[in-house]
C-alpha cells in the first residue's frame, strides 16, 4: 500500500513576513544589552536644574543633551552645537545641530535653547550661576543662538557644558516653566518625567526603587563613531547598604557599582567574574560652619557664635587626624588636602599643605577664644552621598569631642540632607564639591563666595562674607590672560586657607566594580556614561 504524504497549503507572503518579523523581534530582545547599575543613593529629581548633585546630574545627562559636552577624558567636544565662535569680547555664537528631535518628536530649535537658559537662571535653579555666567541668550535664527555676557568670560564653554536643553513647548504645556523647588517638596511633572534629546529616554522613574532608561535610536550621537557603546537599556537601582550592594554584584544581579565601600575593594579584586576599574574623582570633601548667625542653632553656646572666631575654626582643623581617616576609614582611597578645590591642577604645594594635627594646640586655641571647657555642637552629615560619609563624620565627632567640643552627630539620607542645608538649618555640616571641570571658578563662585542671591555663594551654607575674597573672584571671572588669572585663583585660595572658612578633608578616590563582561571608561567626574559601555 502506497502512502501519499499530505501536503500543506502554501503560506501567504504576509504571514511569512509576520513570522519573520516576530522572529527578528525575539532575536533582538534576546540580544538586548541591559546595564544594571546600582549605587548608594538615588537621583533626587528628573528636573535637570533643580538639584546640582552628581548622581542626579549623571542620570539627567543620559536623557538631556548640552550644547557642548565632554568626551570620555572630559575634554570639551560638540554636542547639540556643531560649532561656535567668539564674535567679540562679550558675544558667543553657536550653530545648532540640524535634524535633532526631542523624545516626543518635537524638533530642536533656538527657541528651546533660549528658554532652557532662562529657566536655568531662575531662583529655584541650583545651576543658575552657570547659566548667568554663560550670558543672556538670543535667537538669531532657528539654528543659531548668541550669548551676550556681562564681561569677558575666559571659560564660556565650560559654563555652556553645564546647561541641559529642555523643550519649551513641553514645559509650557505641563506648567513646568520654572525648576522644581526641591527643598520645599514641590510636586511637578519634571520630578518623574523627562523629555530630552539625549541618548536614552526615561521609561519609568520610581524614587528610591528604580529608574529605567531605554536607548533612543534616533539620538544624533549614535552616528558618531566616538560613541561606540552597545547598551540598549539602563536600570539604576539604589541599594543603600554597602554589603547588600556588593553581594548583588558578586551574585550577578547587578552589572556595575560606581561607589564600592573602600573596605570591599580588596575582596572585589579577588572575586571571580568581577573586575575593579581603577580611578579617582575630582571632588573635595570638607566641613562647613555657620559663621553668619549671631547664635548657632545647635550649640550650648548662647548669645554668640563660636565659629565667627578664627581660633575656634583653627581648633577644629588642628584636631582632625586626616591620616587616620585616610588609613582606617578610607582604607587608603583618599587624597588628603588642605585646598578647597576638587582638582589640584590650579593649586600650589603650599595651598595643598594641611595644617598639622595638634590636639594640644586645639585646646589652647579654644581657651584663648574663651572656651577653656569647650562647648557642645551638632554635626550634620549625609549617610548615602559620599564615600564612607557617616563613618568619616563619626571619626570627626570623636576627634572634636576629645578636645572639648562635644559633638552630637546627626545623619540622614541625601534626599532629606540637602534640603536641610538649603534652608541653612545647620551649624556644622559635611559637603563635597566636584565635577568635570578642573577650573577653580566652579568652586570659588558657587561655594566660597559671599551669598548674593544671584548665583554667587549659593552653596556657602556657612554664610560668611569676605569682600577682599569676593573682589578677587570678580577679577577671576573676567580675566582673559591665563597667567594673571591663575595668580588670582591662587590668591583667592590662599585667603580661603588662611581664614579657615572651611575645613578641607580629602579628595575622593573611587574605583568602580563591574562584572567581567562589562567595559566602561571611568571618568574623573565619577559619572557613568553607557554611550561608551560595551557588554559581551
Amino acid at each position: 500500500m502506497t502512502r501519499i504524504a499530505a501536503t500543506k497549503p502554501p503560506v501567504p507572503r504576509l504571514a511569512l513576513a509576520a513570522c519573520l518579523a516576530a522572529s527578528l523581534a525575539v532575536s533582538a530582545l534576546a540580544d538586548a544589552k541591559t546595564l544594571r547599575w546600582a549605587g548608594r543613593g538615588d537621583p533626587q529629581t528628573m528636573d535637570p536644574y533643580s538639584q546640582n548633585e552628581n548622581l542626579t546630574n549623571n542620570v539627567n545627562a543620559l536623557v538631556y543633551d548640552t550644547l557642548v559636552m565632554r568626551d570620555r577624558d572630559l575634554k570639551l567636544i560638540p554636542g547639540l552645537a556643531t560649532s561656535w565662535e567668539q564674535v567679540n569680547a562679550t558675544t558667543w555664537r553657536f550653530k545648532l545641530r540640524p535634524g535633532v528631535r526631542f523624545h516626543d518628536g518635537a524638533p530642536l530649535t533656538a527657541d528651546d535653547v533660549v528658554f532652557s537658559y532662562q529657566r536655568a537662571a531662575e531662583d529655584t535653579s541650583q545651576i543658575r550661576a552657570y547659566s548667568k555666567a554663560a550670558g543672556k541668550p538670543r535667537k538669531v535664527d532657528d539654528l543659531t543662538v548668541e550669548f551676550v555676557t556681562d564681561g569677558p568670560n575666559p571659560i564660556e564653554l565650560e559654563h555652556i557644558a553645564n546647561i541641559y536643553i529642555m523643550n519649551k513647548a513641553w514645559c509650557e504645556k505641563n506648567k513646568a516653566t520654572k525648576p522644581l523647588d526641591f527643598k520645599n517638596k514641590e510636586e511637578m511633572i519634571t520630578a518623574r518625567n523627562a523629555n530630552g534629546t539625549g541618548a536614552f529616554t526615561l521609561k519609568s522613574r520610581e524614587p528610591d526603587v528604580k529608574t529605567h532608561l531605554v536607548k533612543n535610536p534616533a539620538w544624533w550621537g549614535w552616528k558618531d563613531k566616538r560613541f561606540d557603546g552597545n547598551v540598549d537599556e539602563v536600570i539604576y537601582t539604589p541599594i543603600t547598604n554597602d554589603g547588600t550592594r556588593l553581594a548583588a554584584l558578586v551574585a550577578g544581579n547587578v552589572d556595575l557599582i560606581n561607589d564600592p565601600a573602600p573596605q570591599d575593594v580588596p575582596r572585589l579584586q579577588q572575586t571571580p567574574g568581577v573586575r575593579v576599574i581603577e580611578g579617582f574623582e575630582q571632588r573635595i570633601v570638607f566641613i562647613g560652619m555657620d559663621q553668619g548667625r549671631d547664635e548657632l542653632l545647635y550649640s550650648s553656646v548662647k548669645g554668640k557664635n563660636p565659629f565667627k572666631d578664627k581660633r575656634v575654626r583653627a581648633a577644629l582643623y588642628h584636631a582632625v587626624d586626616v591620616d587616620a581617616i585616610h588609613k582606617a576609614t578610607m582604607r587608603g582611597l583618599s587624597k588628603p588636602s588642605g585646598a578647597m578645590t576638587p582638582s589640584p591642577v590650579q593649586t600650589t604645594a603650599e595651598i595643598e599643605k594641611r595644617f598639622a594635627h595638634d590636639p594640644a594646640l586645639s585646646k589652647k586655641l579654644l581657651a584663648e577664644a574663651g572656651y577653656p571647657n569647650g562647648f557642645e555642637v551638632q554635626l550634620d552629615c549625609p549617610n548615602n552621598r559620599y564615600v564612607n560619609d557617616e563613618k568619616i563624620c563619626q571619626a570627626l565627632a570623636a576627634m572634636w569631642t576629645k578636645i572639648g567640643v562635644n559633638t552630637r552627630l546627626v545623619t540622614m539620607p541625601r534626599a532629606q540632607y540637602f534640603p536641610k542645608l538649603e534652608k541653612l538649618d545647620t551649624s556644622l555640616y559635611m559637603l563635597g564639591w566636584g565635577g568635570a571641570s578642573t577650573d577653580a571658578i566652579f568652586t570659588l563662585q558657587p561655594v566660597l563666595s559671599t551669598f548674593s542671591g544671584k548665583g554667587d555663594g549659593d552653596y556657602n551654607y556657612g554664610r560668611y562674607t569676605d569682600p577682599k575674597f569676593d573682589a578677587i573672584v570678580g577679577e577671576v571671572k573676567v580675566e582673559m590672560n591665563a597667567e594673571k588669572r591663575l595668580a588670582l585663583i591662587r590668591r583667592a585660595l590662599e585667603i580661603q586657607r588662611s581664614e579657615i572658612y572651611h575645613l578641607p578633608l580629602h579628595r575622593q578616590v573611587i574605583p568602580w566594580a563591574a562584572r567581567s563582561n562589562v567595559e566602561i571608561p571611568h571618568r574623573a567626574d565619577n559619572q557613568v556614561w553607557p554611550v561608551w559601555a560595551k557588554m559581551k
